[in-house]
């Protein structure tokens, strides 16, 4: 009796976490994970929705939310955010969850670092 106790305090104790803890989500609901930047090289191309990619506009890629919604995105080491529309597919790298234009990354202060652990909260959905 005392075992199968134990066994079920230890599964439920498992299976509580606060939100923050659930698969990257913050308690309000958006992702926290790892961002990056694609910059001039892009200059010129065709995004996923069509447009051409300007990387003066804070635009970002995303592999889920749709074309046109708006998402803050947070550097969580300096606490600076920015809004970015979604305009493109991707991260496709593994372990990333956006890819950032080079001036929404300026704006978050790692640039020269070329990675940030973010949060990403979704501002507006597109439909």
């Amino acid at each position: 009796m005392v075992v199968h106790l134990s066994v079920a305090v230890a599964f439920f104790s498992s299976c509580w976490c606060s939100s923050a803890d659930a698969k990257g989500v913050p308690p309000s609901g958006g992702q926290v994970g790892v961002a990056s930047w694609y910059g001039y090289q892009h200059n010129g191309r065709r995004t996923a929705n069509g447009e051409i990619h300007d990387s003066r506009l804070a635009t970002a890629a995303h592999r889920h939310l749709p074309f046109g919604s708006m998402v803050k995105v947070t550097n969580l080491a300096n606490g600076s955010s920015v809004i970015v529309r979604i305009n493109d597919r991707g991260p496709y790298a593994k372990g990333r969850l956006i890819d950032l234009s080079e001036s929404a990354a300026s704006r978050l202060g790692f640039l020269s670092v070329g990675l940030a652990s973010v949060s990403v909260q979704l501002i507006n959905r597109k439909r």
